[in-house]
């Protein structure tokens, strides 16, 4: 309580029970850090300070805010320890006052203690107790202090040897490794570089993260490996000038071939034969560009797609790397309809190995997805007249869907030879005549070209009158008497006919234009006699002709055969003479043997010869009758036998064997003398010319029956043959597009015999090359058989054949020349499936680059193209008669490559629909050098640390040339390098430094790079800027110092503002920025009142000062230097007031109402005026006096005290005295 009482001592009012609470509440919060008895505690609970490990003996801690207790009695005797947090016994603490403040101080402590590591104990959190020597006053604190760091450690590699394999087409800029060195030390001085030891051109290490990347081409022939040694420099020791460098790692760069490309697959799908034993489904190639082992195919795989796992990839084939997927076993198509879709991946021998990109390929199911070639039929069956001569159009086989190198062929056979077939379009046609071959069917097997597609063409033979009946025999011949009955069967002819129903039913008759006493049974054949014969008057041989005729149509057939019948000759007639009664005159001396007479008989028969004898009257033997001349001679003289008259009568006779004729006589007389020769005569009986008579009607029979010879087979033998009607046109013209079916012409041909013989057969024989053409057998009429092609063939020449039905047949031709006319049926048709072309970038417009042409295979206008562009394109154009494409516009590769432009050629057609096709057109540019490099961007702004190390990266230029080729590759160069201190990769763009930098040497740099093409042959090249700010790096070592910590100054309270109250001054031992200080006040209770030149460190008033508000102030200045990374240190300033007298006295009431009663004695006290002066040294001087307002003197007050009494009063009621008219002034006593 007296230490109360002593705070309490020489305090104005307020009472001391103030104190006394305070005191109360100082007891209740003692023991708490910070806190102690009223009024006695440190400024704040904790204070934070910093000291860097290493320090020297006696070096103090650093905080930004006061350490230390307001001293409000300042007879207070404090003292500062350290109670607990120092167990190594590290720090003291201290105490110095200043003014009203005690400060904390602590340091470090001398002698033989351990110096501060920040690397074993970065901080200590200290209790310090403070209290007044000889009271019992404590207080308590924190103060953690943060040891900081000091550069006292360097960098250390781990691990300190790196390898790395990397490819040698490995691209610019990419990083391939990377170094770590770690630095125990923090903040700025646990910063390195990295750096190669030695200069290295195709590597850059990032000096911070230790990354090493490609900064130029590698070339695995020109060198296989690299060894880079890397240095790690502390910047701290860089800095303080020592360039030791804690650690080397060591980085073996491997170059290995590259295996750039992975393996690419191509798929061709096949769909396989059905009666393949081994069914390829794909052929597979695997490529890749690599060389080597890189560029070997180690497998190609199905890695999806097989479920089933029934295909494999057999490597088979004249490629090396073909592979053909074949089935393991029979595929399930069942289960998968639609087909399989196979994955397949190759993969190559290169290291790393590459995988291509997988590749699908479809397995159809051949049972669903292909139509299989087979024919239309699986059998044919026609039927063809037999009267069908050669070219008779039989059947027409296809294929379907018909491949285009069709070829038909008739399978060997028997029936194979009669036929023939046209392989192209597969029509089969008569080779030879059928009628000559005794077969009703026919039977053909058609193949294609490979022998595995077969169809059978059975040829049904319609039965025709084609055959002629035939006769048993060539001839007959029969004899018969002429003395049979009537209706005597002479003979029988047969004939017989091959043909089928009335075609083969066969009747007679007998084809003779003259009367014959025969008859012929018309269905037997059996001839007989209609009349008597007779040998003598009648023909002895009939010969005539028998007609044999079927029954078929159109016509019959008829064939003829000669009959030849002989009349036997029966002897039914005597012999007559020709003369009888013959009388005559003979001399008696008629010489023997002397021809007297002759008889002469006549036997119409003519079976033998007559025969004559005397059968009375030459008993005497006188005569002698030859007796097959008829001669009459003297058998013995007449003179000898003495008889000189006399006379004979003869009866003589003929006969023929069997009949004797009627006797005639022959009467002669003999007479003497001479005898005339004529003396006989006999009457003529005429049978002579009877006889005549009778063998001329016999000659005119025969002479009719000759005749009848001369005209025989005059209807049956073919005679003649057919002929072409004069219409036969020698050429005629067709559409092209003329349906199947549409008659083209009728073709007319006669024959002048009659029947079969004049029946007319028309056929093709030659010249149907494409089996366009038909022709009607019966009828003539041409037609179109099959659809005509002008453009494959425009001209037929049809040998038009055409036979009669005639044995032997005759047959005559005709040339036909069919000219096919164009029908606008064909599109133009491009000669290429698509068009490509390069041309330069450059070329000028104008310019023709390519000419397309499409042809089209018609005619006249249906034949004449146009062409067009179809593509919307300014830049190409293209002369719709020529087809030559030309140059429209500006071309620019680098804008656009490459075109593709869909081209169309039209035909003219003035009738019907124009045809058209479509071809692409692909443009390529190549490349002329008519770019520039262009930066990216088109300048550069870098900051470059001062302290980098030499051949540290610090720019990558990068430009962009469109251009290809030489004119695409870039090299670049440094226009200015300021004297070799930067240098520039000239493949790669990179920057580098080659010399040190020097912050306050120079700050900037303006480099000019060139970047230059390769083309040819005029290279161009472009020029950027990079602007290098070096940016100062923080070699600010040292942190301004005050000689003291602390500083005392005063300055009167009625100073006028821009006052100089003290200068601090602080110390740098840096140079230059880094040791150029300012001065600024950023804490304090000052702070606003004061200024402090920033420069030279003067304290100055910057307010109007008063002393009675606020006798002294606090000020914690600052001292910073320039550094990059500035340093500060502090310094605090103690300002008194001094006082002036600039204050009046002031009541402690403005306005008072004392009261008083009436009567009250005099010297009564009224009122106690209170009154206070600001100013520190005038409240002792005060005084008080009534100013105004007691003209009557009632009061009265002292002088001393401002007590207040009556003096007078003469009035007895109560008065209230307002302070207008009192008024008390305290003044000073002067």
């Amino acid at each position: 309580m007296d230490i109360i009482m002593g705070y309490c001592v020489g305090t104005r009012p307020p009472s001391c029970l103030i104190l006394l609470l305070l005191k109360l509440f100082a007891t209740l919060s003692q023991g708490l850090p910070g806190t102690g008895p009223l009024g006695f505690h440190f400024t704040h609970s904790i204070y934070n300070a910093t000291v860097y490990e290493n320090s020297a003996a006696r070096t103090y801690v650093n905080s930004q805010s006061r350490m230390g207790i307001t001293l409000i009695d300042l007879s207070w005797d404090i003292k500062y320890r350290i109670v607990s947090g120092d167990e190594e016994g590290f720090f003291k603490a201290e105490e110095v006052i200043i003014a009203d403040f005690c400060f904390l101080r602590i340091r470090t402590k001398g002698g033989n203690s351990a110096i501060l590591n920040r690397e074993i104990q970065d901080n200590y959190l200290l209790i310090v107790k403070g209290s007044v020597r000889g009271e019992d006053l404590e207080a308590w604190t924190k103060v953690s202090i943060q040891v900081l760091d000091m550069n006292d450690l360097r960098p250390l590699f781990s691990p300190t040897t790196y390898s790395v394999t990397i490819a040698e087409n490995t691209p610019l800029r990419t990083s391939v490794a990377q170094v770590t060195a770690t630095d125990a030390d923090i903040g700025s001085n646990g910063e390195f570089y990295y750096y190669f030891k030695n200069k290295v051109e195709l590597f850059s290490v990032h000096p911070t993260s230790g990354v090493i990347s490609l900064s130029g081409r590698l070339n695995y022939d020109e060198k296989s490996r690299y060894d880079l040694e890397i240095l790690a420099v502390d910047r701290g020791m860089k800095l303080y000038g020592n360039n030791g460098v804690s650690s080397t790692a060591k980085l073996y760069v491997h170059v290995e071939r590259v295996n750039e490309h992975a393996p690419a697959l191509h798929v061709v799908a096949h769909v396989p034969f059905s009666l393949d034993t081994e069914p390829v489904y794909a052929v597979v190639t695997a490529d890749d560009l690599d060389e080597g082992a890189n560029g070997e195919i180690e497998s190609v795989s199905i890695v999806a797609g097989d479920p089933l796992d029934q295909f494999f990839l057999a490597k088979e084939g004249k490629w090396v790397n073909e592979y053909r997927i074949k089935e393991k076993k029979p595929v399930d198509w069942e289960s998968f309809p639609y087909g399989y879709n196979l994955t397949l991946q190759a993969k190559d021998k290169g290291s790393p190995q590459k995988f291509s990109a997988v590749k699908i390929v479809h397995i159809a199911n051949p049972k669903r997805d292909t139509v299989p070639v087979r024919f239309e039929k699986e059998a044919y069956e026609v039927s063809i007249s037999e009267f069908s001569p050669p070219g008779v159009v039989v059947a027409i086989v296809k294929l379907s869907p018909e491949p285009l190198d069709v070829e038909y062929r008739l399978s060997p056979g028997e029936d194979a030879q009669y036929f023939k077939i046209n392989p192209q379009s597969g029509l089969i046609v008569t080779a030879q005549p059928l009628n000559t071959i005794k077969k009703e069917v026919y039977k053909l097997g058609v193949t294609n070209k490979e022998g595995d597609l077969k169809t059978q063409v059975t040829i049904s033979i319609e039965d025709a009158n084609d055959h002629t009946p035939e006769f048993q025999q060539p001839l007959y011949e029969a004899f018969v008497n002429e003395s049979v009955p009537v209706g005597t069967s002479v003979l029988t002819v047969s004939a017989s006919d091959k043909d089928k129903g009335e075609n083969g039913y066969i009747t007679y008759s007998i084809a003779s234009l003259n009367v014959l006493p025969f008859a012929i049974n018309q269905f037997t054949g059996v001839i007989s006699t209609t009349e008597e014969l007779d040998f003598e008057s009648s023909p002895e041989t009939y010969r005539f002709v028998v007609r044999a005729s079927d029954w078929g149509s159109p016509y019959r057939h008829e064939s003829e055969v000669n009959v030849t019948i002989r009349v036997g000759n029966v002897n039914d007639n005597s012999p007559l003479f020709e003369k009888v009664a013959c009388q005559g005159v003979i001399s008696y001396d008629f010489p023997v043997g002397g021809h007297i007479t002759a008889v002469s008989a006549i036997d119409i028969d003519e079976l033998e010869l007559v025969k004559y004898k005397i059968i009375s009257g030459n008993e005497l033997g006188f005569f002698y009758l030859n007796p097959d001349s008829g001669v009459l001679q003297l058998k013995k003289s007449l003179m000898n036998a003495g008889i000189k008259n006399g006379n004979f009568a003869l009866r003589i006779t003929a006969t023929d064997g069997e009949n004797l004729a009627d006797p005639m006589s022959v009467n002669i007389s003999v007479l003497h003398g001479k005898v005339s020769s004529k003396s006989f005569s006999c009457r003529e009986t005429r049978v002579a010319q009877k006889l005549a008579e009778k063998l001329l009607i016999k000659a005119k029979a025969n002479g009719k029956l000759n005749l009848e010879d001369g005209f025989l087979d005059f209807y049956s033998v073919n005679r003649q043959g057919p002929h072409f009607d004069k219409s036969f046109p020698s050429d005629v013209a067709v559409k092209e597009n003329l349906p199947v079916g549409a008659n083209i012409l009728k073709i007319k041909a006669y024959d002048s015999d009659s029947g079969f013989n004049g029946k007319v057969l028309f056929t093709i024989s030659d010249g149907n090359m494409d089996s366009c053409f038909s022709i009607d057998m019966e009828t003539g009429q041409l037609q179109v058989l099959m659809p005509m092609d002008r453009e494959h063939r425009d001209l037929y020449l049809l040998n038009i054949t055409i036979y009669d039905l005639g044995n032997p047949q005759k047959s005559s031709w005709r040339l036909l020349t069919i000219n096919v006319e164009d029908a606008n049926d064909n599109s133009p048709v491009f000669l290429q499936d698509s068009y490509s072309v390069n041309i330069l970038e450059s070329s000028s417009i104008g310019t023709e680059i390519i000419q397309v042409e499409a042809r089209d295979k018609d005619l006249g206008s249906n034949g004449e193209v146009t062409y067009s562009v179809l593509t919307d394109t300014q830049q190409f154009a293209i002369n719709s008669s020529t087809g030559i494409v030309y140059i429209a516009d500006q071309l620019d590769r680098e804008s656009k490559a490459n075109y593709s432009l869909k081209i169309e050629a039209r035909d003219k057609a003035e009738s019907g629909q124009q045809l058209f096709s479509v071809v692409t057109l692909k443009v390529f540019l190549d490349d002329v050098n008519d770019c520039s490099p262009a930066f990216i961007p088109s300048s550069y702004s870098v900051k470059v640390l001062e302290d980098l190390p030499v051949g540290t990266v610090i720019a990558w230029l990068e430009t962009h040339d469109p251009d290809l080729g030489l004119g695409g590759q870039v090299r670049y160069s440094l226009v200015n390098d300021y004297n070799g201190r930067f240098e520039i990769d000239k493949a790669s763009g990179a920057i580098r430094l080659s010399r040190e930098l020097d912050y306050e040497k120079q700050q900037f740099y303006n480099l000019t790079v060139r970047a230059k093409d390769k083309g040819r042959p005029v290279s161009l090249s472009s020029v950027s800027f990079v602007e290098v700010e070096v940016v100062d790096v923080n070699e600010n070592l040292h942190t301004p110092y005050f000689p003291d910590f602390a500083v005392v100054g005063s300055v009167k309270e009625n100073s006028r503002i821009g006052t100089s109250v003290l200068q601090v001054t602080a110390h740098d031992e840096d140079s230059g920025r880094d040791g150029e200080i300012q001065y600024s006040i950023r804490d304090g209770s000052g702070l606003g009142r004061f200024n402090i030149d920033d420069e030279s460190g003067v304290v100055s008033t910057a307010d109007i000062l008063d002393r009675e508000t606020t006798g002294s102030y606090w000020l914690t200045v600052y001292a910073t230097d320039r550094g990059v990374v500035p340093l500060y240190s502090t310094i605090e300033v103690y300002i008194e007031i001094e006082d002036v007298n600039d204050n009046a006295p002031l009541t402690s009431e403005p306005i008072y109402y004392p009261v008083v009663m009436e009567n009250s004695p005099k010297d009564v006290s009224v009122i106690q005026i209170q009154a206070e002066d600001p100013d520190s040294s005038s409240n002792e001087k005060l005084t008080y006096r009534i100013t105004s307002g007691n003209p009557q003197n009632f009061f009265a007050i002292n002088i001393k005290t401002g007590s207040g009494f009556r003096e007078t009063l003469n009035e007895t009621r109560r008065i209230r005295a307002p302070s207008a008219l009192v008024s008390l002034s305290p003044t000073h006593e002067q």
